[in-house]
């Protein structure tokens, strides 16, 4: 992979006749000319980057560039964003090219993550675009002599009634774009649509499934070296003796870097690094210390730190009362990434200035951490985003991308690729946190929950960058920066309690957050945070008090369910997968039915699915899932059937199979064998999605819905075929059996 063409304001003015984009001051800028409270809040992230410019350049010759802050993960929204400004601008798909992070190019968007890029961005471009048409409109109408009403759009220029017509390539002015949003837009009517709404393939898929240069993994820059770092065997140890004389011999090595516990060797090849790596990892002698907790204790664990405790909801009706009263606990382990590709990043050191190329969520935030670690200015530092071979939330993308500034200082003016081995991915990404969660309830003379109590136990989702402190090579160094407190992530969208107030609606109801600050092993983001086992829970918990009332699961929560789009989804996907009371499976079979809004305000998902469980073996295998989902104006139908395919997917391995496994001093999950991950063998028969259009309506997030429903769903099954339940993830082949034979 060749070393992206880099833009700069100097060169694209030197260029001519180009809109010029603008880079975003955050929110200075936003408030720019509008006293506080003064002017509505403008869509999506025009709230931050509100000048045009910041989201689209037209060039002189009519090519045309969408930047987003946000960082392709996978999510299809490159594809989506492409056909948002396309219709808008009334150009064909192919006529958009789409730049996505960069902190020399694009708006600060901060991270992303809690499936918000379409929410933010998407609404950003899709309202800036829709503005840059109006304006290229007014600027023909003053070209022609005539009533802009009078002038239309298409395939790129500006049309008279006559048939004369301006290329928006002719009407490019330097500072034309370079105007504040407005806080409405005239938006193309959906019934018009060309693109936004239909299916398109995905750019991004082409060179992932042939072959291609389509990872950070895959680049290659001239005059590239290799680096390979030695971690710590464990938490907290300390690197008391390593003569590196000898690995510095070795054919290929150019230089071992030693900052503190901070070890790692560059070398000419990649194999040669890997080869010195592992002499240098033999050469080093640490002092470890037991300070792990019981792993098959988590639950003793988690409820016995100390915790800040708040009541996040709380409703109370003395008139209703329950007659049927029913208590359970779900817990869930410490759960990794599982990331394919192991981390990996690309540095540049050169005239004082950093360049990294990483797959970091959040590329001005990673800066800012990497700035503050190498006590360089964030000014001096460029991060840009290449999409990573498998990323979920934040994994070992910052960490490489910290390693990799750091040697690359070490060798000025060489590009330097630092790939982490599985082993190290495995035993020092930062894990999906554990949880607990503890739920009672009553049931009314009328079979409706009466009151509903539920509480949740867990530590931080989320310790991202932003300070130093964040990242393994600031911590390990000799002047070590210190892990920042960790602190719960506000409400509405939460963190360990994201998705803890049910979306039903209950005559009582309390819900709790014990929030830990304590975390014995290293966490922060996996995708969904804490609405994965919260779903799991409610939803789980759910199904037993229907069969408490002696209701069918699907209705009983329609009983409960307000929210009409709520019920529409509940609605659709009971309908499609042929769900009816009393239906009974196959022997051996089980139906399970779940439902969530994600953070209860993005996307709605319910999905219902058929289960197979071995009884002689415990094996269970998802035979087909079919799912229902609203997320707003759909742009792209085969990208959203995408994400909801991959929700169900990843959460049926989680579910199903993954834990991280520790000691009293070390991570003993370190490869695939000891973390288990779905196999191809276990893929679904079949997965049907079924999409509810709200042409018109806002962007509702997407790429995490799916996840709670579907674990839900598959532990719903689970307990209907075996008349077993289970409540401590992963539901294991042999949790499964023993619970059969108990």
């Amino acid at each position: 992979m060749n070393a992206p063409v880099i833009l700069d304001r100097r060169r694209v003015l030197q260029g001519g006749g180009a809109l010029i984009v603008s880079f975003s001051l955050g929110r200075a800028l936003a408030q720019e000319g509008s006293p506080a409270g003064a002017a509505p809040k403008r869509p999506g992230s025009l709230a931050v980057a509100p000048y045009l410019d910041s989201w689209l350049r037209i060039d002189a010759d009519g090519r045309i560039t969408a930047f987003t802050g946000k960082a392709e993960l996978g999510q299809g929204f490159k594809t989506a964003f492409q056909q948002i400004a396309a219709e808008q601008l009334d150009v064909p798909f192919e006529a958009i090219h789409v730049v996505t992070a960069d902190t020399q190019l694009t708006a600060n968007e901060g991270y992303t993550a809690g499936s918000h890029s379409m929410q933010d961005s998407g609404t950003a471009i899709l309202n800036a675009a829709a503005q840059v048409r109006e304006l290229l409109i007014a600027q023909a109408a003053g070209r022609l002599g005539l009533a802009a009403e009078n002038l239309r759009t298409e395939n790129g220029a500006v049309i008279a009634p006559d048939g004369r017509r301006l290329t928006y390539g002719e009407l490019v002015a330097a500072d034309l774009l370079h105007v504040q949003a407005q806080p409405q837009s005239k938006l193309k009517d959906p019934a018009s649509f060309k693109i936004m709404g239909h299916a398109v393939p995905r750019v991004d898929i082409p060179a992932k499934v042939t072959g291609g240069e389509a990872y950070v993994q895959d680049m290659r820059l001239s005059g590239m070296v290799h680096a390979r770092v030695v971690r710590p065997p464990s938490y907290g140890a300390q690197l008391v003796e390593c003569d590196s004389a000898a690995v510095e011999r070795l054919p290929g090595v150019l230089k071992v870097v030693r900052d503190g516990n901070f070890l790692a060797v560059i070398a000419n090849k990649e194999f040669q690094a890997i080869k010195a790596m592992n002499a240098l990892a033999a050469a080093a002698k640490w002092k470890e210390s037991q300070n792990l907790p019981k792993q098959d204790d988590l639950l003793n664990v988690l409820t016995g730190l100390p915790s800040q405790d708040s009541i996040i909801f709380e409703r109370s009706d003395p008139s209703v009362s329950g007659q049927k009263t029913l208590e359970a606990t779900y817990t869930r382990p410490y759960q990794s990434h599982g990331s394919i590709g192991p981390s990996c990043a690309v540095a540049h050191f050169v005239d004082d200035a950093m360049t990294v190329w990483t797959h970091t969520q959040g590329v001005y935030p990673d800066r800012q951490a990497i700035a503050e670690m190498l006590r360089m200015s964030p000014a001096s530092v460029r991060l840009i985003h290449v999409e990573g071979s498998g990323c979920y939330g934040h994994n070992g993308a910052d960490d490489v991308a910290a390693d990799a500034a750091l040697i690359a200082r070490a060798l000025p003016g060489r590009p330097v690729r630092v790939q982490w081995m599985r082993e190290q991915e495995h035993a020092w990404e930062p894990f999906g946190p554990a949880m607990v969660t503890k739920l009672k309830a009553s049931i009314d003379g009328g079979g409706r929950i009466a009151d509903w109590n539920f509480a949740v136990w867990s530590n931080t989702h989320s310790m991202r960058p932003g300070n130093a402190g964040t990242l393994l090579a600031a911590q390990h160094m000799a002047q070590a920066f210190a892990v920042p407190p960790p602190k719960p992530l506000p409400l509405p969208e939460g963190g360990g309690d994201r998705n803890a107030i049910p979306l039903y609606t209950f005559a009582n109801a309390r819900v709790v957050h014990h929030f830990i600050a304590a975390m014995p092993l290293r966490i922060s983001a996996m995708r969904g945070l804490g609405a994965y086992h919260n779903v799991f829970s409610i939803e789980s918990f759910m199904d037993e008090l229907a069969g408490l009332a002696g209701a069918d699961p699907v209705e009983f929560r329609l009983r409960h369910l307000e929210d009409p789009r709520g019920r529409d989804v509940v609605e659709k996907a009971a309908q499609e997968f042929g769900w009816k009371q009393d239906r009974k499976p196959p022997p051996g079979r089980g139906y399970g039915f779940a439902f969530a809004r994600y953070k209860n305000l993005a996307a709605y998902c319910a999905i219902a699915s058929e289960v197979e469980v071995n009884s002689e073996t415990g094996r269970a295998r998802l035979l087909r899932a079919v799912a229902a989902v609203d997320s707003g104006q759909v742009v792209n139908p085969d990208g959203l059937t995408n994400q909801i395919e991959g929700a169900i997917m990843q959460s049926m391995s989680w579910t199903l199979y993954e834990s991280v496994s520790f000691d009293d001093t070390r991570i003993t999950s370190i490869d695939w064998q000891t973390y288990p991950i779905l196999r191809f063998d276990a893929v679904p028969d079949r997965i049907d999605v079924h999409i509810i259009n709200r042409p018109g309506q806002p962007f509702l997030g997407s790429g995490e819905t799916g996840q709670g429903p579907a674990a839900a769903s598959i532990a719903n099954a689970i307990a209907h075929a075996t008349g077993k339940r289970l409540r401590d993830l992963p539901l294991t082949r042999k949790r499964i059996k023993d619970a059969i034979d108990a």
